[in-house]
């Protein structure tokens, strides 16, 4: 039986989260230490899943006030009033399948509602496809609210949205 816990990210998580996000940066975007670091004082919401004491996945989100820059995080600040934007979740490839995005969801939105946060928020890559968070991200209800190009034209995003 494994132990699974959900915490909030610290300092010390840093170079996990960095090496996790690597992994899976054809879907997320570049991240070293330095800018998880700014990304972890802008967020309101980043927290780790832990399995036997060891970080293997993470979530960091923003509320719609934080003074971030980001063209997914600004069509969203356009469009509504107060949200929650998840920058990005990853889970370790060996541990997919134990629920973990699941479980940083849940708890997301638990958040969210805790803090009258009527909408959470976020983008998942439609050029280059992946399916695999569409899938994910439908189970919670997210619904499309929009597209656009990003990253100098490299990718083309789904803005989705779902009500907490």
């Amino acid at each position: 039986m494994q132990d699974v816990a959900i915490r909030d990210a610290n300092p010390n998580d840093f170079d996990v989260i960095c090496a996790l996000n690597l992994a899976e940066v054809q879907h997320t975007s570049q991240m070293d230490v330095a800018r998880l670091g700014d990304l972890h004082r802008l967020a309101s919401y980043h927290k780790v899943a832990c399995v036997n004491g060891h970080v293997v996945a993470f979530l960091l989100a923003m509320r719609n006030d934080a003074p971030y820059e980001n063209d997914n995080f600004e069509w969203f600040s356009r469009k509504y009033q107060k949200f929650l934007y998840v920058d990005r979740i990853v889970v370790s490839s060996q541990s997919r399948g134990l629920r973990l995005g699941s479980l940083l969801y849940d708890d997301l939105f638990s958040y969210a509602r805790s803090n009258a946060i009527p909408l959470v928020t976020c983008e998942y890559n439609l050029v280059p496809p992946n399916q695999p968070s569409r899938l994910f991200h439908d189970k919670f209800g997210f619904s499309e609210q929009g597209t656009q190009w990003v990253a100098n034209g490299t990718k083309h995003v789904s803005l989705q949205a779902a009500e907490t």
